[in-house]
């Protein structure tokens, strides 16, 4: 009798570790909080994967850069210790040179243009050009259209940027822009960023207003001006022999887990959008909402000349007049 219990119990035993066994789990992360529209689109992504792989595989979400900032983990996905990582564009042209023409500034005409865009064959022909670099991208998301923030002063004009310390992402095309405008930029990642502005390190910063609230930068910035300069993608990349690895039934599960985190993501975008203005103002942030952005165009009319060259005219056109 304690034989075969014991026999039942062994291979009840040896039926769990079989079941652990299958499943395999992997990670994703993200720079920011997860009350947020990053934080949203890999929980959803993570939920959407077990569900559609019947729990075989299971992805852990790690959030506030606790696992490095965005190129760092960026740099663990192409060399594999990470699978997943959802991040902005921000430091993505420093794997994938291409994506650059994304960061261009008033590039798109609004959120609409951009997904647009990013939906169709452009955005497309992009993810694409991430294979050879050891990524599989998996879907575009969303990060938001950017603002500027700071504690020195209201900037209604582009003047009013002259000399401001600002942070910017470590992206080339950023950096160029921000310094045709007069900022003195220092490029920095993500998680150091709160820090640096509570200690004057730099004077001000600028991010979707997604980003501003999740990050409560109120507790540090003064100013906001809406001068949405920037659409900034989201990406969701995968370690592309991770995704290789997969049966032809988990490559689309996990393409379709992107695609609904997407969803998800930027209809926070566009919830945080409807409010942001409202809440930072009841935080005690001056808000400048009524920008003549044909002033900030102007200013950057030397900059775009030097896009046009390296981009190449017909290219930025293509996504400008995209309908």
């Amino acid at each position: 009798m304690k034989l075969s219990k014991l026999v039942i119990g062994l291979g009840l035993a040896l039926g769990f570790v079989a079941g652990a066994a299958a499943q395999t789990t992997m990670k994703i992360s993200i720079s920011i909080a997860q009350n947020s529209h990053q934080g949203v689109a890999i929980d959803t992504f993570a939920k959407e994967v077990e569900k559609r792989t019947g729990g075989r595989y299971k992805v852990q979400t790690f959030y506030s850069g606790s696992l490095g900032g965005e190129r760092e983990s960026i740099e663990a996905v192409q060399l594999g210790t990470q699978e997943l990582a959802f991040s902005s564009t921000g430091p993505v042209p420093n794997f994938v040179p291409e994506a650059r023409i994304l960061d261009i500034p008033f590039l798109f005409r609004d959120k609409a243009h951009a997904r647009a865009v990013l939906d169709g064959a452009i955005g497309q022909e992009l993810l694409a050009k991430f294979e050879s670099k050891g990524f599989k991208a998996l879907a575009w998301g969303e990060n938001g259209i950017r603002h500027m923030t700071n504690s020195k002063r209201d900037v209604k004009a582009p003047e009013d940027l002259k000399g401001l310390k600002m942070r910017t992402m470590e992206n080339p095309v950023h950096v160029a822009a921000y310094k045709g405008l007069g900022i003195v930029t220092t490029p920095m990642a993500f998680p150091e960023v709160f820090t640096a502005l509570q200690q004057g390190t730099v004077d001000g910063q600028e991010n979707p207003l997604s980003v501003i609230m999740a990050s409560k930068f109120d507790q540090v910035q003064k100013h906001l001006t809406l001068t949405g300069h920037v659409y900034s993608p989201g990406i969701f990349l995968m370690n592309k022999a991770s995704f290789d690895k997969l049966s032809a039934a988990d490559k689309q599960a996990f393409l379709d887990a992107a695609k609904e985190g997407v969803k998800a993501n930027r209809a926070r975008v566009d919830e945080d959008d409807a409010k942001g203005v409202t809440e930072l103002r009841a935080k005690g942030m001056t808000v400048i909402d009524n920008v003549d952005k044909s002033k900030f165009v102007a200013t950057l009319a030397p900059v775009n000349a030097e896009f046009e060259k390296q981009f190449g005219k017909a290219n930025i056109d293509r996504i400008r007049n995209f309908k």
